[in-house]
């Protein structure tokens, strides 16, 4: 066939790559050559729109031990001569069309960029948003996407830890599936995604490839439209039994000695592994494709380069020791077939019955390397004037508090998740400690390295709508809060940057602004950014989604007895706030559901009382000066005091300490606060004057009663049930 411009965007790429492509091969490519570029210079490949910017991110420095993007995942420090690995990537667009599948699918993919680096994973994190939930196809996408996680994770027998979930309207045609892993292994014994040594074998490994998933990579790189049910091929099919053999497998070959790289078959299938790997150890690869151990018959070569396949990996071997790799996957009933070598001249050759099908130089396919790299135009958003035009005089203050506290606790982004996470098998591997006693991070034992992790993911996307770079530096920022409030020293962050389509100049200023705030928040965190991913053309017919970009941050507890829960312990504490009260209700769940005022101010945040609000949490826990600490984020104060009442079937009898608006002092959401109790009060005052922070003592925790302003606002029994039962309620009508 003719391969022409019009052949390429019939791929997804332009006019103007063709003629790049073209240039750098010296001649037309062939149709199995083009199919390779699309999917390498695909937007979720190439990050040929973001890169400019996520260059930008601090990607060094703090306990990183490889740099930022060079490897399948992240790995940090933990001490005690172990890393932990973790990373988090989007699975949006497959789960838009094909809930269960694409949900299920981006926690195995997810978990293959953790072990195939030799790490083991023990903790799984998700980040969720959805439309309204009161709407049909809303509930059919978040019983799909929840039972896809909880399939996957339950099967393959790592906890599903933690998370978040939101329900907005922009979300309703693209909703936003992020999945996050943990994993720890000795840190000097890394295997790195580099193919090297001229001559040694090229293996491929796990399940056979099918014709699921072609075209995956391109098919996350464009909007999602009315037609996008028929691309239901690039779905992925999942199988967490055939991963779970996968990861012992990798685990036991890498103790032979006989692994040079690995990489995860990923998005792009066989030609992203094979060309990264190549770029990245400066050599090329002989392919024979028709030794690739296929379920369908008669595949054709591009459709074998494409395939994304779940459950695969390519492994570059030392010479001579194929048979110690080959028995190790005999033992777990996996497939492990030689099926090229590495050459020495940089390009990829792949073969099908002898006959050369496409010759591509590796380095031209890759970023970093041949990949195009784009600046694009910014600008302001128009929806900016109407934020500008926000005064919370305009907005009546609030007089029932309890009547509005009782609608807060009732929307389903703060309500209970408990209908998701019960779903979730939060206990195997006998590590979390957070099923019961929860902490503001999830706290999971790191078993045999004498540590703990602390790990979390946070983004408020209404934030970062309202101001994209102060809301930003609020993920990194409240991330952060919640390793410190649950005993841990925030080290480092992987992101899932998810925004609509870069060629909107103001989607793009969203991205430029959001990636600039978090930048500068790591900075002064002290956080590094080991990685991440990109997913743009999130849209729906009326425009992009709310900017999310989705922080999952770990941290490390040097014991477990550093450890800090949310939850009031005993009667007769003290309850305190950290930190300085406002009259701010911008961007708040209050503001936005209640009052039902889509465009305000971001909550006020300054970075440097963060950081030093922080400090002093940190310091109270160490010294033991308090029982809970939980921070103030969606709802404001009044959830934040429920939330702590809860656990424990506590109540409280609190009063406002100043003369701010009543909205504003118990709902509103700004920034840099936290609640702490105490059963000395005047040390904890005494520590935070001595730090230069704002103090407040708000009341006493009690028996189970709960008082506000004098007002009885009954039992916290009462207001747990409606609390624990929002979302349920809602999924019945």
């Amino acid at each position: 066939m003719e391969i022409t411009a019009k052949t390429a965007e019939q791929l997804r790429l332009t006019a103007e790559e063709f003629e790049l492509i073209k240039q750098k091969l010296g001649r037309t490519p062939n149709f199995t050559e083009l199919c390779a570029f699309s999917g390498m210079w695909s937007e979720h490949c190439s990050y040929k729109n973001s890169i400019k910017w996520l260059k930008t991110l601090p990607r060094s420095g703090g306990r990183m031990l490889v740099a930022a993007g060079e490897e399948n995942a992240g790995l940090m420090d933990m001490g005690n001569g172990f890393g932990v690995v973790f990373k988090i990537e989007s699975h949006n667009h497959p789960s838009a069309i094909e809930p269960f599948q694409g949900a299920a699918t981006g926690v195995g993919g997810i978990q293959r960029d953790i072990f195939t680096m030799g790490a083991r994973p023990i903790a799984s994190l998700n980040s969720l948003r959805f439309g309204n939930l009161a709407d049909k196809k809303t509930q059919r996408l978040l019983a799909g996407v929840v039972h896809g996680i909880g399939h996957y994770g339950n099967c393959f027998g790592v906890p599903t830890v933690g998370g978040e979930v939101y329900f907005e309207e922009c979300y309703h045609t693209n909703p936003l599936v992020n999945a996050m892993s943990v994993g720890i292994m000795k840190a000097d014994r890394m295997i790195s995604a580099t193919a090297k040594g001229t001559g040694n074998p090229v293996f491929f490994v796990g399940s056979a490839t099918g014709k699921d998933g072609i075209g995956g990579a391109s098919f996350a790189s464009a909007n999602i439209t009315a037609e996008s049910a028929e691309e239901l091929p690039a779905v992925q099919v999942g199988d967490p039994f055939q991963e779970k053999k996968l990861l012992e497998a990798c685990l036991e070959v890498i103790d032979t000695g006989a692994v040079i790289g690995m990489q995860d078959m990923g998005a792009a299938g066989i030609i992203c592994s094979t060309a990264e790997m190549s770029a990245k150890g400066g050599v090329g690869m002989h392919i024979d494709l028709e030794k690739v151990p296929t379920r369908q018959k008669n595949m054709k070569a591009w459709e074998l380069l494409l395939s994304e396949s779940q459950e695969r990996m390519l492994v570059v071997v030392e010479k001579g020791k194929e048979q110690a790799v080959t028995d190790v996957f005999e033992k777990w009933d996996l497939s492990a077939s030689e099926i090229g070598y590495v050459t020495d001249d940089g390009l990829l050759k792949f073969y099908m019955h002898g006959e050369l099908e496409a010759e591509i130089p590796a380095e031209e396919l890759v970023l970093g390397g041949g990949a195009p790299q784009y600046t694009r135009e910014y600008r302001e958003p128009k929806y900016f004037e109407k934020i500008k035009a926000f005064s919370i005089d305009n907005v009546a203050d609030v007089t029932d508090l309890k009547a509005i506290a009782e609608q807060l606790v009732q929307i389903p982004n703060i309500a209970s998740k408990r209908w998701v996470y019960t779903q979730y098998d939060s206990m195997v591997g006998t590590a979390n400690t957070s099923t019961n006693t929860p902490s503001d991070a999830s706290v999971i034992l790191a078993k045999g390295t004498g540590k703990a992790l602390a790990i979390t993911v946070d983004c408020n996307s209404k934030y970062v709508f309202a101001d994209p770079y102060t809301g930003g530096m609020i993920a990194v920022a409240e991330a952060a809060r919640n390793i410190v409030c649950s005993g841990g020293e925030p080290i480092g962050i992987t992101n899932c940057l998810n925004f609509g389509n870069p060629y909107d100049p103001e989607v793009y200023y969203q991205f430029v602004k959001a990636v600039t705030g978090m930048g500068d928040a790591c900075r002064a965190f002290d956080t590094p950014v080991t990685g991440g991913n990109v997913s743009f053309y999130n849209q729906n017919p009326n425009g992009p989604v709310y900017p999310t970009p989705t922080i999952g941050m770990v941290g490390i507890l040097d014991t477990l007895a550093d450890r800090m829960t949310l939850d009031f312990k005993q009667t007769g504490d003290a309850i305190l706030l950290i930190g300085e009260a406002r009259n701010c209700i911008g961007s708040s769940e209050y503001l936005h559901k209640i009052r039902g005022i889509e465009y305000s101010p971001a909550p006020h945040f300054e970075l440097e009382k963060e950081l030093a609000v922080q400090k002093l949490v940190a310091a109270l826990i160490k010294d033991k000066l308090i029982s809970s600490a939980h921070d103030i984020s969606e709802g404001g104060l009044a959830i934040t005091l429920l939330e702590s009442a809860f656990p424990a079937g506590l109540g409280f009898d609190v009063t406002a300490g100043n003369g701010l608006r009543n909205d504003a002092y118990w709902f509103g959401e700004a920034q840099s606060r936290v609640v702490v109790s105490a059963a000395n009060a005047a040390l904890v005052i005494a520590k935070a004057k001595q730090a230069g922070i704002a103090i407040t003592e708000l009341g006493t925790v009690t028996a189970g009663n709960i008082s506000v302003n004098g007002q009885n606002w009954g039992n916290t029994t009462d207001w747990k049930l409606k609390y624990d039962t929002a979302i349920e309620k809602t999924l019945r009508v």
